[in-house]
């Protein structure tokens, strides 16, 4: 799968790095902007207040399937009812939203768990099976917690994770009964 990363810091890098492993080409556009329109998917990997001006320096977006790993923090930005609908005003074609809720710091680290990770997500149905393959090829099991419109619910429970200790992040894992 061809991707562009919007973004090249812990979320954008880390995520690069992780699908580059799996066999995905990626390519990392950063504060400069860049041309996304060869990309099969993209992915949104900066400050959510500044997704508008961070899309509106990427060229080929429309009829994209995005990914968006935005979050809020520290406080949300904007008028749109969430940040994914913020990015599909831009690609106006399915978004999912992925990541958010998972610690960049630990990228290096997903893979050596003796359990694979869970990485909860929403999304429109036509980015689903796109998302639940980017999940799986970063080291992640997907847990779908919704469709987009639950989208920006999902960005204010970022706040849950936040007062975890330790500090610096943990894996979440959420298995059916008899899974685990």
């Amino acid at each position: 799968m061809r991707i562009v990363t919007i973004g090249r810091g812990t979320i954008g890098g880390g995520l690069a790095r992780l699908w580059r492993d799996a066999g995905h080409d990626v390519e990392e556009l950063g504060r400069e902007g860049g041309d996304a329109s060869d990309a099969d998917v993209v992915l949104v990997a900066v400050p959510g207040a500044r997704i508008s001006d961070a899309l509106s320096r990427v060229t080929g977006l429309q009829g994209k399937i995005a990914v968006d790993a935005t979050n809020i923090m520290p406080a949300r930005q904007g008028e749109f009812p969430s940040y994914a609908d913020e990015v599909k005003s831009f690609t106006g074609a399915p978004v999912a939203k992925s990541f958010n809720m998972n610690f960049g710091s630990l990228f290096g680290a997903v893979r050596e768990q003796r359990v694979r990770p869970s990485n909860w997500y929403v999304a429109d149905e036509g980015a689903r099976q796109v998302v639940e393959r980017l999940i799986r090829d970063a080291g992640y099991d997907p847990v779908r917690v919704g469709d987009l419109s639950r989208a920006r619910d999902f960005e204010n429970a970022v706040w849950l994770l936040m007062g975890i200790e330790p500090v610096g992040g943990v894996f979440y894992r959420f298995g059916a009964p008899g899974e685990l």
